[in-house]
This record gives C-alpha cells, sequence and structure tokens, in this order.
C-alpha cells in the first residue's frame, strides 16, 4: 500500500473497534438483562423486558455494522475469524434468534405460555453472552489450540457474561424503581465483584500467554501507564460498591453512576485490547496494513462511511432521547 493511503487501514480498524465497543455496550446492557430476569417475579420480568423493549433489536446494528467493516475492509481477516470461530458464531447466532423468536412470542402468547417464553429469552441471551465471550478469549490467544489457551477462552466467557450482567444490572437501577431497583443493585454489587475479580484474572494471564503484550505493557516508560490505569479501575469500582449500597438514595440521585461507570471500564478494556494488538487484527499473524483491501476500494468506503455513520449514531440517540427516564409499560 503507498504512502498516500496508509491512513485508511488505521481509520478502518478504529471505526471497527469503534462499533465493537459500542455494540458491547448497547447490547451488552439488553444482554445482560436477558440473563438476570428472575423465575420468580413476573411482573419484574414484565419491566426488565419494557426497559429493553424500545433498544434491544437496534442495538445489533452496530455488531452488523462491524462485521461488515472487517469483510469490506480486511477480508483477509475475516477469512481466518470467520474460518477459527465459525462453531461459536453459529452458536451465537442461535442464542440471538431465539432471544428475537422469544420476545416477540411473549407479547403475543397466552399469559400461561409468558412464563416459557421468559425463559427462552434468558436462555437465548445466556448462549449468546458465553458465546461472544469465548470468541474473545479465541481471538485474544490467536487461535491457540492448546488447553491453557482453551482454558483462557472459558475464562472469558464467564468474565464477559459477568460484564454483561453488570451493565445490564447498572441499566436497570437507573431505569426502575421500587424493589426491582432494589434487587438490580443487589446484582450489580455481585457481578461488579466478579467482573473486577475476573478482569484482573485475564489481564495476568493475557500477560502470562503473550511475551510480546508483555513487553508492551511492562518495560519501561509503558510501565509507568499502569499506575493512573490500575487507579481509575479500583476508583470506578468501589464507588460503584459504596453507591450500589446506598440504592434507593434520596430523589434517586446519581442513578446513572453505576451505568456510567461500567461505559467507563468497558472502554477501558477496550482501549487496553487496541494498544495490546495494533497494528495487528488477527494478533501476532495479520497486521491491518497485509489484510487490508485495495487502497481505491477502501477510499470508496471511506466516503460510505462519512455519510452512513452519523445516520447511524444520529438515529441510535435520537431512540434513546425519546425513551429516556423511568420504564413505563409498553403496548404492541
Amino acid at each position: 500500500m503507498s504512502n498516500e493511503y496508509q491512513w485508511l487501514p488505521t481509520v478502518f480498524i478504529g471505526l471497527m473497534g469503534l462499533s465493537f465497543l459500542i455494540y458491547a455496550i448497547l447490547d451488552g446492557y439488553d444482554l445482560g438483562v436477558g440473563v438476570l430476569l428472575p423465575k420468580d417475579n413476573q411482573a419484574q420480568r414484565d419491566q426488565m423486558i419494557y426497559s429493553i423493549g424500545p433498544f434491544w433489536d437496534a442495538n445489533e446494528t452496530w455488531l452488523v455494522l462491524a462485521v461488515g467493516i472487517m469483510l469490506i475492509a480486511f477480508p483477509k481477516a475475516h477469512s481466518i475469524v470467520l474460518q477459527a470461530l465459525y462453531l461459536p458464531t453459529a452458536i451465537m447466532l442461535t442464542g440471538l434468534i431465539l432471544r428475537g423468536v422469544s420476545f416477540d412470542f411473549r407479547t403475543k402468547a397466552p399469559s400461561k405460555d409468558k412464563r416459557k417464553w421468559d425463559l427462552a429469552f434468558k436462555m437465548g441471551s445466556l448462549i449468546a453472552t458465553l458465546s461472544q465471550g469465548y470468541m474473545l478469549g479465541r481471538y485474544v490467544t490467536s487461535f491457540d489450540e492448546s488447553s491453557l489457551a482453551i482454558g483462557f477462552s472459558l475464562l472469558s466467557a464467564v468474565c464477559v457474561t459477568a460484564g454483561y450482567c453488570f451493565i445490564g444490572a447498572c441499566w436497570l437501577v437507573m431505569k426502575s424503581e421500587g424493589e426491582l431497583q432494589k434487587r438490580a443493585a443487589r446484582w450489580a454489587t455481585i457481578t461488579n465483584i466478579l467482573m473486577a475479580v475476573g478482569i484482573a484474572a485475564v489481564c495476568a494471564a493475557n500477560l502470562m500467554i503473550d511475551a510480546t503484550i508483555a513487553e508492551k505493557w511492562l518495560s519501561f516508560p509503558q510501565v509507568i501507564l499502569l499506575i493512573p490505569i490500575s487507579a481509575l479501575f479500583l476508583f470506578v469500582f468501589a464507588t460503584v460498591h459504596v453507591y450500589l449500597q446506598q440504592v434507593p438514595t434520596k430523589n434517586d440521585i446519581g442513578c446513572w453512576y453505576p451505568f456510567l461507570a461500567a461505559v467507563v471500564i468497558f472502554i477501558l478494556c477496550f482501549a487496553g485490547l487496541g494498544y495490546s494488538f495494533y497494528p495487528y487484527i488477527v494478533p501476532m499473524q495479520l497486521t491491518i496494513f497485509e489484510a487490508a483491501s485495495a487502497p481505491e476500494s477502501l477510499l470508496v468506503i471511506f466516503w460510505g462511511a462519512v455519510f452512513v455513520l452519523p445516520v447511524i449514531i444520529g438515529y441510535t440517540i435520537f431512540a434513546y432521547k425519546v425513551f429516556w427516564g423511568k420504564t413505563t409499560h409498553l403496548t404492541y
């Protein structure tokens, strides 16, 4: 690729990373809400579904966009990644399809069947989150088939599920009231601890698995970055834990803080992954410059993204603005 167009692969890997990040935040909370659906309270299940009803299917747009960018801008990487992750991808799609079917049927099926469809929605959410976490672990370990790498991927599956449950519970703290809000605060407290332990374990395991990544983080002066990053993580986890013990607060002050904290944690984790692997798009196998499409193709796609991306961001912001505030009953 000529020097004139060297910036294009970096722009597209940034757009792809941004799309995956927004997907993890937006679809992450509604997947987490699905996993957390309680078996013992129909009214609370209804309220939880109402809280994500206007958003959950549109949130998946960002996953489609991210995979589309990989397919068009980095076709070689798309081929390698999808070939290695074919089975877990199929399982994830099965979970997402189960979620979609059960969501529609629970609103139209007779009341005696609603509990069954709620359980199907919960199982679909759990399948999707575990699959995504496992795929992330396989990707991070460069699709290594060793027992250590598989164990890391299984750990990643649990950690990602805990992270989604945490941001889902934080969403409910912000969107609900009464007993459900108290229950959501308890869920968020537990998953906050699990996620903190999981992130620490995954970071330690990742440094041990790959010497190149360890060198990036632990050599001087980069190692100095770990001090403020670790301090920020500790501050966010600690303050969220303290706040959740006070829920419900007077006049619901600060109900948005746990969700904001979850967003900050997700951004930090994604930034850490980006720093660890750049310029590789397939870790330690293929760089973004080797995988990129022809410069002329990238330039056309770039101008398409310039017009399309603001539209997607615009209607996402508009939808959240329209349905902002506490959850109310939805009718279809």
